[in-house]
């Protein structure tokens, strides 16, 4: 099933907006009342990470699943098992180690921790609150044993990590919720983390015409700022075609210190 992606809409621009709500009159108060929260935490919270981590608590506090973006659980269950399964076609294998960026409340990182040997899985995340129902899903599923890696953190400098360490460093849905210095600071020092032939997955929403954001919540970038931003720190970005055909609302982005192979699977 191909991605049903709306590639040229500008979100921000007052005529989308217009159309938007004459469209869907019902989303309009709940939309007017999440931009009203979001400018009040904007103006105590200058700093994106500062900001975005107030608005994972305020989330957090309503549904731990919906502050990640599944409002049900059958929809957090199957996008946790869509990442799963997608880099076990991959490659990842139990004895590999996994660093996942924006962890959340492990909708995917609780399949990771369980198929993975003890002590493999590193989960990153702004949030205390989002890694506080984290560690209740690990409870959940009785996965203390694991021994896996759930750490705070400030920044995406990385500098607590080893050098060379990840087969996998993986952030899904974190790049399109983050603007263009944040990503780049995670671009800047991931080479540095990655084992040889090891790999960087991480999705982002994807747009061809104006970059742009909505509520400094969600940020539209083209593909090419992006590839172009990881080869500035030496690195190589492909981006993949196939999870493009999974029917996923994001576009995912492969970055490696190394060359990838050609494959069908890649677009460099």
């Amino acid at each position: 099933m191909a991605s049903r992606k709306n590639l040229v809409a500008n979100r921000s621009a007052l005529a989308h907006k217009a159309r938007y709500a004459l469209t869907h009159p019902q989303r309009v108060p709940g939309h007017l009342r999440r931009a009203a929260r979001d400018r009040w935490l904007a103006f105590k919270h200058r700093d994106h990470v500062s900001y975005y981590r107030a608005v994972m608590a305020s989330d957090t506090r309503r549904s731990p699943d919906a502050a990640v973006g599944s409002p049900t659980r059958e929809g957090w269950l199957k996008l946790g098992l869509l990442q799963f399964d997608y880099l076990l076609g991959h490659g990842l294998t139990p004895g590999k180690r996994m660093l996942d960026i924006g962890c959340g409340n492990l909708r995917a990182g609780w399949r990771f921790i369980n198929y993975l040997e003890p002590g493999n899985y590193y989960g990153l995340d702004i949030s205390p609150d989002v890694l506080i129902a984290a560690k209740r899903t690990l409870t959940d599923r009785g996965l203390q044993a694991k021994l896996p890696h759930l750490t705070l953190t400030h920044d995406l400098t990385l500098d607590f990590l080893p050098d060379a360490y990840f087969d996998v460093v993986h952030a899904h849905s974190v790049f399109s919720h983050s603007p263009l210095d944040v990503i780049e600071e995670c671009l800047a020092h991931v080479g540095r983390v990655l084992a040889p032939g090891g790999f960087f997955d991480f999705t982002f929403d994807r747009t061809v015409g104006a970059e742009h954001h909505v509520l400094r919540e969600d940020f539209y970038y083209r593909t090419e700022t992006l590839t172009g931003l990881a080869q500035r720190h030496g690195l190589h970005a492909c981006f993949m075609n196939d999870w493009e055909l999974l029917g996923h609302g994001q576009s995912k982005i492969r970055v490696t210190a190394e060359p990838l192979p050609a494959s069908p699977s890649v677009q460099v």
